[in-house]
């Protein structure tokens, strides 16, 4: 297939992107190589595939409507998955346009290229920060999802909904993935993981929000891929059975469906500390902290219907994922 890939320099498109050319895929990538952090990891991550014969590699913003127009009439992608994003749920209190540009505006610039081009399907990064203020463990597709607590998720609830509408009004089979999470080797700068392990290392204390009491379904970066793939080569399908008086919130009588994409198995952040404390071989220094604004204190992925439909779900107990990103983190970092 020809797959066009949004945020291809970006931990999980860049993994991704290197799985489909594996597979034998055509893939374009897009990345605005944006500075909300280290430039020098994306343009690694993006050497790992950038001289692959069947890699195309464009610098645009996906706010440039006239540069994502020329690149899907140029490119003519059978099929498209949207990783591009601002990203960070603490960023989003500081700094809001910068949600609205890519993740609203941007988003919109893809919905537009895959409804005049012909794109079989449209698979979209969405985030466990919808379910927002919902207490109800686990979190499930089929939940309500009115009550985000920062943009950032408020801008995912969004993608979402205009999704909905392409795939009601032209007939566009749209999947959207909330994604729980994400960690692992090539990770982002801006995440605990990396953040605590330089910290670790350098003899810092680290930051405990919410004094350690957080659970979060950490999934690792090959079983996010995994799934993604999975769902690429399923174009969603309409929920022939769908009522309006009773209407199901993960399925549509439109070509549109969400899933989640987690471990479904919630770890105590002490638990995460504690395995990358064994990784790292030495003891963290911890200042303990109240909850941050924006965040919510648990996750927790229902994947039933990603199980069901898929026949998949992610395994990859967080030691050896932490293990994993430590070793990842000490050849790169030398």
């Amino acid at each position: 297939m020809k797959v066009l890939i949004t945020g291809a320099a970006g931990f999980i498109g860049s993994n991704l992107a290197l799985r489909l050319l594996e597979r034998g895929d055509t893939v374009i990538g897009i990345d605005n190589h944006n500075n909300y952090y280290d430039l020098a990891i994306k343009e690694a991550r993006l050497a790992r595939h950038a001289n692959h014969p069947n890699y195309t590699h464009l610098r645009i913003d996906l706010a440039d409507r006239k540069a994502i127009e020329e690149a899907f009439a140029t490119h003519k992608p059978q099929r498209v998955v949207n990783l591009a994003a601002q990203a960070g749920v603490r960023y989003s209190i500081e700094n809001p346009l910068a949600y609205i540009d890519s993740n609203i505006v941007g988003f919109a610039h893809i919905l537009e290229g895959c409804r005049h081009n012909g794109v079989e399907h449209l698979v979209y990064a969405s985030s466990s920060s919808v379910y927002g203020a919902n207490t109800t463990m686990p979190f499930s597709v089929h939940h309500n999802v009115d009550h985000p607590l920062s943009l950032y998720a408020a801008s995912k609830k969004s993608n979402e909904l205009m999704a909905h509408t392409y795939s009601h009004l032209y007939n566009l089979p749209t999947t959207g993935l909330r994604f729980f999470t994400v960690y692992g080797p090539w990770g982002r700068p801006d995440m605990a993981l990396f953040k605590f392990t330089k910290a670790i290392l350098a003899g810092e204390k680290i930051p405990v929000f919410n004094y350690g009491k957080h659970r979060r379904d950490f999934t690792y970066i090959d079983d996010i891929v995994e799934g993604v793939i999975r769902v690429l080569d399923k174009p969603a399908q309409p929920n022939l059975a769908w009522s309006g008086l009773a209407p199901d919130a993960a399925t549509s009588k439109a070509p549109w469906r969400v899933y989640n994409i987690g471990n479904n198995s919630p770890v105590e952040l002490m638990d995460y500390i504690a395995a990358l404390e064994k990784a790292l071989g030495q003891k963290a220094e911890m200042e303990m902290l109240p909850l941050q604004p924006g965040d919510v204190p648990d996750t927790y992925a229902d994947v039933t219907d990603l199980a069901e439909q898929f026949d998949y779900k992610p395994a990859t107990a967080v030691e050896k994922g932490v293990t994993n990103f430590v070793a990842w983190y000490r050849e790169y970092f030398r």
